[in-house]
């Protein structure tokens, strides 16, 4: 199996702060993300004016749990779907749904692990990519967020303005679903995975499907990335023009691994603020 890029970004290198960890631990994942946390760089955004809760989705296989935020008023929203990091829905992945719904968006973060594990019971991130991120298969990733996008449409949801945004494994998602999905408008990928080795779960990775997608993707990587390297980005610039697909690739020099994840000490300010920037722009230029 293929470590995550998370792996390498979460190794820790000063003590836990322990009030960050007591006042984050609650959520799913949350306290194996968190090692170590900075309590005063975590964002919240409360939910004043928006409509937040959970949900779950009949999959045929079981019941999909969701997150979802929207504005209280108004609609049919334009949809994001929101795709997590290896350690499920927690409290920055809602947060970065809430973010969205200010803007205007039904956002919806589906827990993608269901029918695998519970990531929130793990001490080992090693153990949690063995025992659950390794068995979850694409075509069952892909299937799940068609199934979100339509329980949008019947709450509230406009999905002929349909996004995708995730992090790390859930950046990866992001190009996988852009091949996917033709309704999709746009997609941003938060340094998602660009290689890998192919095995029957996971046959391809965005590399291979470079000259398929359907949407237009803004990839937003880090040069200082230990399990990205810059020249798979740089790879996948060149991949999407060959191929004549839309697209942008964004490396910042000074970021690393997770520089968007505010509750890390991984967090890189200015990077995760142009790359929000960005990320709205991309969304309206290309009708989300």
């Amino acid at each position: 199996m293929q470590t995550d890029p998370d792996f390498n970004s979460l190794l820790p290198t000063h003590r836990l702060d322990r009030r960050g960890f007591l006042l984050t631990a609650t959520a799913a994942g949350f306290a194996l993300a968190t090692h170590p946390v900075s309590a005063q760089t975590m964002i919240h955004t409360d939910d004043t004016g928006l409509a937040t809760g959970t949900a779950s989705i009949d999959t045929g296989t079981g019941a999909l749990p969701i997150y979802h935020a929207a504005p209280a008023q108004g609609g049919p929203h334009p949809v994001v779907l929101v795709v997590q990091e290896i350690f499920g829905v927690h409290e920055h992945i809602r947060d970065v749904c809430r973010r969205l719904a200010k803007l205007g968006y039904l956002a919806i973060a589906p827990e993608l692990y269901f029918r695998h594990g519970d990531p929130g019971k793990y001490d080992s991130i090693p153990a949690l990519l063995k025992e659950i991120v390794s068995k979850v298969p694409d075509e069952q990733v892909m299937s799940d967020l068609d199934l979100c996008v339509a329980w949008a449409a019947g709450h509230g949801g406009n999905t002929a303005r349909l996004g995708i945004t995730g992090f790390c494994w859930g950046g990866r998602v992001v190009w996988l679903y852009a091949a996917h999905n033709p309704r999709l408008k746009a997609g941003v990928a938060w340094y998602g995975r660009i290689r890998g080795d192919a095995s029957g779960l996971n046959p391809r990775h965005p590399i291979d499907v470079a000259g398929e997608l359907k949407a237009p993707v803004l990839g937003l990587y880090g040069a200082q990335d230990q399990g990205i390297p810059a020249a798979d980005a740089e790879a996948m610039r060149e991949a999407l023009k060959a191929a004549g697909k839309p697209g942008e690739i964004v490396i910042y020099p000074d970021a690393g691994h997770a520089f968007h994840a505010d509750y890390r000490p991984s967090y890189r300010e200015a990077p995760a603020q142009d790359g929000w920037q960005r990320l709205q722009a991309w969304f309206k230029a290309n009708g989300v």
